[in-house]
Protein backbone atom coordinates (compact mmCIF):
# COMPACT_ATOMS: atom_id res chain seq x y z
CA UNK A 1 0.00 0.00 0.00
CA UNK A 2 1.45 3.22 -0.82
CA UNK A 3 0.95 6.88 0.61
CA UNK A 4 1.55 10.47 1.22
CA UNK A 5 2.62 12.77 3.54
CA UNK A 6 0.60 16.00 3.69
CA UNK A 7 3.14 18.91 5.59
CA UNK A 8 1.47 22.38 5.53
CA UNK A 9 1.37 25.45 8.77
CA UNK A 10 -1.33 25.70 10.91
CA UNK A 11 -4.69 26.83 8.52
CA UNK A 12 -2.62 25.12 5.77
CA UNK A 13 -5.89 23.29 4.90
CA UNK A 14 -3.94 19.69 5.57
CA UNK A 15 -7.21 18.44 6.81
CA UNK A 16 -9.50 19.49 4.62
CA UNK A 17 -7.50 18.13 1.46
CA UNK A 18 -6.72 14.56 3.18
CA UNK A 19 -10.89 14.19 3.18
CA UNK A 20 -11.19 15.47 -0.21
CA UNK A 21 -8.79 12.78 -0.64
CA UNK A 22 -10.32 10.27 0.40
CA UNK A 23 -13.77 11.01 -1.16
CA UNK A 24 -11.93 11.25 -4.77
CA UNK A 25 -9.00 8.60 -4.43
CA UNK A 26 -10.61 6.45 -2.10
CA UNK A 27 -7.23 7.12 0.58
CA UNK A 28 -7.40 6.07 3.79
CA UNK A 29 -7.30 9.41 5.66
CA UNK A 30 -4.95 8.88 8.92
CA UNK A 31 -4.99 12.19 11.12
CA UNK A 32 -2.92 11.74 14.26
CA UNK A 33 -5.08 13.92 16.45
CA UNK A 34 -7.84 11.72 15.34
CA UNK A 35 -6.50 8.27 16.17
CA UNK A 36 -5.45 9.60 19.75
CA UNK A 37 -8.49 11.39 20.10
CA UNK A 38 -10.63 8.23 19.16
CA UNK A 39 -8.28 5.54 21.69
CA UNK A 40 -9.15 8.51 24.59
CA UNK A 41 -12.91 7.95 23.92
CA UNK A 42 -12.97 4.43 23.56
CA UNK A 43 -10.90 3.81 26.09
CA UNK A 44 -8.60 1.61 24.55
CA UNK A 45 -5.17 0.22 26.36
CA UNK A 46 -3.41 2.85 23.74
CA UNK A 47 -5.82 5.41 24.59
CA UNK A 48 -5.45 5.09 28.35
CA UNK A 49 -1.69 5.63 28.21
CA UNK A 50 -1.89 8.85 25.77
CA UNK A 51 -4.19 9.88 28.40
CA UNK A 52 -2.23 9.51 31.49
CA UNK A 53 0.63 11.18 29.41
CA UNK A 54 -1.51 14.44 28.54
CA UNK A 55 -2.98 14.34 31.92
CA UNK A 56 0.19 15.31 32.97
CA UNK A 57 0.16 17.77 30.37
CA UNK A 58 3.01 15.51 28.78
CA UNK A 59 3.62 14.84 24.69
CA UNK A 60 2.49 11.76 23.82
CA UNK A 61 5.68 9.50 23.11
CA UNK A 62 6.31 9.31 19.03
CA UNK A 63 6.34 5.15 19.85
CA UNK A 64 2.68 5.78 20.97
CA UNK A 65 1.64 7.59 17.48
CA UNK A 66 2.86 5.10 15.24
CA UNK A 67 1.44 2.74 17.22
CA UNK A 68 -1.97 4.16 16.31
CA UNK A 69 -1.03 4.29 12.83
CA UNK A 70 0.06 1.25 12.75
CA UNK A 71 -3.30 -0.21 13.96
CA UNK A 72 -5.22 2.15 11.63
CA UNK A 73 -3.08 0.85 8.53
CA UNK A 74 -3.77 -2.85 10.27
CA UNK A 75 -7.39 -2.66 8.62
CA UNK A 76 -5.96 -2.37 5.21
CA UNK A 77 -8.81 0.10 4.11
CA UNK A 78 -8.51 2.01 0.93
CA UNK A 79 -6.66 1.66 -2.13
CA UNK A 80 -3.72 3.84 -0.09
CA UNK A 81 -3.38 6.21 2.57
CA UNK A 82 -2.60 10.08 3.36
CA UNK A 83 -1.35 11.30 6.56
CA UNK A 84 -2.50 14.44 8.17
CA UNK A 85 -0.09 16.20 10.98
CA UNK A 86 2.26 13.18 11.06
CA UNK A 87 5.38 13.39 11.11
CA UNK A 88 6.28 16.76 12.42
CA UNK A 89 9.75 15.99 13.07
CA UNK A 90 12.59 14.06 11.68
CA UNK A 91 13.06 11.76 14.46
CA UNK A 92 9.12 11.03 13.92
CA UNK A 93 9.64 11.02 9.96
CA UNK A 94 12.64 8.09 10.52
CA UNK A 95 10.70 6.23 13.03
CA UNK A 96 7.59 6.18 10.62
CA UNK A 97 9.75 5.06 7.89
CA UNK A 98 11.27 2.42 9.47
CA UNK A 99 7.21 0.88 10.69
CA UNK A 100 6.61 1.18 6.96
CA UNK A 101 9.65 -1.11 6.37
CA UNK A 102 7.68 -3.64 8.34
CA UNK A 103 4.70 -3.70 6.16
CA UNK A 104 3.85 -3.92 2.51
CA UNK A 105 3.62 0.00 2.63
CA UNK A 106 5.71 3.02 1.83
CA UNK A 107 5.40 6.92 1.69
CA UNK A 108 5.82 7.72 -2.08
CA UNK A 109 4.98 11.79 -2.03
CA UNK A 110 5.47 14.34 0.90
CA UNK A 111 3.49 17.44 -0.37
CA UNK A 112 4.20 20.48 0.89
CA UNK A 113 0.84 22.69 1.27
CA UNK A 114 2.46 26.26 1.25
CA UNK A 115 0.22 29.42 1.77
CA UNK A 116 1.57 32.97 3.05
CA UNK A 117 1.57 33.91 6.82
CA UNK A 118 -0.66 36.55 6.73
CA UNK A 119 -3.71 34.74 4.81
CA UNK A 120 -2.91 31.85 7.48
CA UNK A 121 -3.03 34.16 10.53
CA UNK A 122 -6.62 35.55 8.76
CA UNK A 123 -7.39 31.78 8.09
CA UNK A 124 -7.40 30.69 11.83
CA UNK A 125 -8.23 34.20 13.68
CA UNK A 126 -11.24 34.38 11.66
CA UNK A 127 -12.33 31.07 13.26
CA UNK A 128 -15.60 30.12 15.16
CA UNK A 129 -16.72 27.41 17.71
CA UNK A 130 -20.02 26.23 19.03
CA UNK A 131 -20.03 25.99 23.10
CA UNK A 132 -22.09 23.30 22.54
CA UNK A 133 -22.00 21.22 19.45
CA UNK A 134 -18.40 22.02 18.49
CA UNK A 135 -19.52 23.25 14.90
CA UNK A 136 -17.35 25.44 13.17
CA UNK A 137 -17.60 28.54 11.46
CA UNK A 138 -15.23 31.25 10.04
CA UNK A 139 -15.73 35.01 10.17
CA UNK A 140 -15.23 35.66 5.92
CA UNK A 141 -15.34 32.29 4.51
CA UNK A 142 -18.46 30.44 6.41
CA UNK A 143 -20.60 33.37 8.44
CA UNK A 144 -23.04 32.08 10.69
CA UNK A 145 -26.49 33.34 9.84
CA UNK A 146 -26.92 35.15 13.16
CA UNK A 147 -23.71 36.40 14.43
CA UNK A 148 -22.25 34.78 17.39
CA UNK A 149 -24.64 32.08 17.25
CA UNK A 150 -24.80 28.24 15.74
CA UNK A 151 -26.89 27.72 12.83
CA UNK A 152 -27.09 24.38 13.77
CA UNK A 153 -27.87 24.35 17.50
CA UNK A 154 -28.19 28.01 18.33
CA UNK A 155 -25.28 27.67 20.95
CA UNK A 156 -22.81 30.73 21.42
CA UNK A 157 -19.95 30.54 19.40
CA UNK A 158 -16.69 31.30 20.83
CA UNK A 159 -12.67 31.77 19.16
CA UNK A 160 -10.48 29.46 20.87
CA UNK A 161 -7.39 30.41 22.83
CA UNK A 162 -5.14 29.08 19.98
CA UNK A 163 -6.79 31.31 17.46
CA UNK A 164 -5.80 34.60 18.23
CA UNK A 165 -3.19 36.17 16.10
CA UNK A 166 -0.03 36.86 18.68
CA UNK A 167 -0.68 32.51 19.63
CA UNK A 168 -1.28 32.35 16.03
CA UNK A 169 2.20 33.63 14.82
CA UNK A 170 3.99 31.63 17.64
CA UNK A 171 2.65 28.20 16.78
CA UNK A 172 3.30 29.68 13.30
CA UNK A 173 6.99 30.35 14.39
CA UNK A 174 7.07 26.79 15.95
CA UNK A 175 5.79 25.23 12.85
CA UNK A 176 8.85 26.74 10.59
CA UNK A 177 11.93 25.47 13.21
CA UNK A 178 10.01 21.73 13.65
CA UNK A 179 8.88 20.90 10.47
CA UNK A 180 11.46 22.75 7.68
CA UNK A 181 13.83 20.25 8.42
CA UNK A 182 11.43 17.78 7.33
CA UNK A 183 10.91 19.13 4.26
CA UNK A 184 14.75 18.78 4.41
CA UNK A 185 14.20 15.64 5.23
CA UNK A 186 11.81 14.55 2.04
CA UNK A 187 13.42 16.35 -0.18
CA UNK A 188 16.91 14.30 0.08
CA UNK A 189 14.86 11.24 -0.67
CA UNK A 190 13.04 12.73 -3.83
CA UNK A 191 9.67 12.96 -2.53
CA UNK A 192 8.91 16.29 -1.64
CA UNK A 193 6.24 18.35 -3.81
CA UNK A 194 5.57 21.61 -3.15
CA UNK A 195 1.73 23.12 -4.01
CA UNK A 196 0.43 26.42 -3.68
CA UNK A 197 -2.17 26.82 -1.17
CA UNK A 198 -4.20 29.71 -2.01
CA UNK A 199 -7.73 29.50 -3.94
CA UNK A 200 -10.53 27.61 -3.24
CA UNK A 201 -10.28 23.84 -1.91
CA UNK A 202 -10.74 22.28 -4.92
CA UNK A 203 -8.23 24.39 -6.74
CA UNK A 204 -5.92 22.94 -4.28
CA UNK A 205 -6.89 19.39 -4.45
CA UNK A 206 -6.53 19.58 -8.20
CA UNK A 207 -2.95 20.70 -7.74
CA UNK A 208 -1.98 18.31 -4.74
CA UNK A 209 -3.33 15.31 -7.11
CA UNK A 210 -0.66 16.37 -10.13
CA UNK A 211 1.68 16.69 -7.39
CA UNK A 212 0.79 12.81 -6.69
CA UNK A 213 0.63 12.33 -10.33
CA UNK A 214 4.15 13.73 -10.63
CA UNK A 215 5.88 11.44 -7.94
CA UNK A 216 4.13 8.03 -8.80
Amino acid sequence: MSGLVLIGPPGAGKGTQAKLLQERLGLTHISSGDLLRAAITAGTEKGREAKSYMDRGELVPDSLVIALIDDRLARGEGRGFVLDGFPRTVPQAESLGRMLAERPCRIDVAVSIEVPTGELVARLAGRRTCRVCGAMYHLLFDKPSAEGRCDKCGGELYQRDDDNEETIRARLQVFERQTQPVLEYYASQGMLRHVEGRGTPADVLERVIAAIETAT
